[in-house]
C-alpha cells in the first residue's frame, strides 16, 4: 500500500511539473483557438446573462423534444403492430441497441462497486 502511496505521488509530482512547464503555453494556445466563443467582457453579469439565456433556450426546446419523443414511440407501436413487415437490418438495430443498454448498466453495476467485477475489495 505504502508503494502504490509514493508512485500516486510520484506521478502527482510529475504532472504537476509537466503544468508548471506548459500550462501557460496550454492556456494561451487554448484561448487563442477558442476566441470566437469568448464574451467580452468577461464579468459576472456577462456570464450570468449567458448561464439565463441557456436555461431559457433549453426551456423553451421541451416542447420541441416532447413532440419527438411522441412520434417515435409511435413509430416503435407502428413496428410492433406490424412486425411481420420487420426487416431483419431493423430487427438488428433493435437488438444492437438493447445489448448496448445492457453493457451500459453492467458498466454502471461495476463503477458503482468501486471497479470490481465480483463486489469483494480485498
Amino acid at each position: 500500500m505504502a508503494s502504490k502511496l509514493h508512485q500516486l505521488r510520484a506521478k502527482a509530482t510529475e504532472a504537476s511539473n509537466f503544468m508548471v512547464k506548459n500550462g501557460s503555453a496550454y492556456y494561451k494556445q487554448l484561448i487563442e483557438k477558442n476566441k470566437q466563443h469568448i464574451q467580452d467582457p468577461p464579468t459576472v453579469e456577462t456570464c450570468q446573462n449567458l448561464s439565463n439565456q441557456l436555461f431559457y433556450t433549453r426551456l423553451t426546446s421541451i416542447p420541441v423534444r416532447y413532440e419527438a419523443f411522441w412520434k417515435e414511440l409511435d413509430y416503435v407501436k407502428h413496428l410492433v403492430k406490424h412486425r411481420h413487415e420487420l426487416k431483419i437490418e431493423d430487427a438488428g438495430i433493435a437488438a444492437l441497441f438493447g445489448l448496448e443498454c445492457f453493457a451500459w448498466f453492467c458498466a454502471g453495476e461495476i463503477i458503482g462497486r468501486g471497479f470490481t467485477l465480483t463486489g469483494y475489495r480485498a
